[in-house]
Parts: C-alpha cells; structure tokens; sequence
C-alpha cells in the first residue's frame, strides 16, 4: 500500500481518535452531522462526494481532498469522471486551484494502484 495512503489514512484515525476522546459536545455533533450529511437522501452518497470533493478543492483543504478521493473511489467514480470533477473545480476555483489538483491527482493513481 503506498506511504501516501497510509499517511493520511493513520493520521486522520489518530486524530479523530483524540477529538472524539475529548468529549466535546460541538466537536461531537459537527463529526455526527458531518457523516449523516453524505448518507442517501434526495441526493444519493456518491453525487454528495464529487459535490464535497469540488468544494474541497476550491477551498484548497487537501485533508478534505483526500478523503472525498477515496470515498468517490470507494462509490465507484471512473477516471473519465474524476477529470471532469477537476475540472469543474478549477472552472470554480480559478487557477490557485491546480496545485491542489495536482495533488489530488497523485492520490487518485494511488488510490488506484492499491485496488489492482
């Protein structure tokens, strides 16, 4: 499995760790709505991903990035697909945008890689 992947995947289970162990109220119930927010509903799981992806990357939070990727990638998002969310995201975004677009692109061949 690559570094990349494994990186990001023990850091981000470390910390939620620690925020959840605090038990803080707010922090508890922004994690709660955050993981209720992208179950189906009206808009099923996998449009909310590419949704939360692109507004990840025009926020340029790379942690948010990275793990949008691997939920799209988890929902089954095509290569052909993926391009089309980066985009979509550098149209909205502007051109700030593509160092993260880079990024996001070395974490999607990763993400691909590790499934073969």
């Amino acid at each position: 499995m690559s570094d990349l992947l494994n990186e990001f995947r023990d850091y981000r289970e470390k910390m939620n760790n620690k925020l959840q162990e605090t038990d803080n109220k707010v922090i508890k119930r922004i994690m709660n709505l955050d993981t209720n927010a992208y179950k189906d509903n009206a808009l099923d799981s996998k449009t909310k991903e590419m949704l939360g992806l692109i507004a990840s990357m025009v926020l340029r939070c790379d942690d948010c990035i990275s793990y949008h990727l691997e939920q799209c990638h988890k929902a089954g998002i095509s290569n052909e697909a993926m391009y089309e969310i980066f985009s979509l995201a550098n149209l909205v975004g502007g051109t700030i945008v593509i160092p993260h677009t880079r990024r996001a692109l070395e974490y999607w061949e990763a993400l691909n890689q590790e499934s073969q």
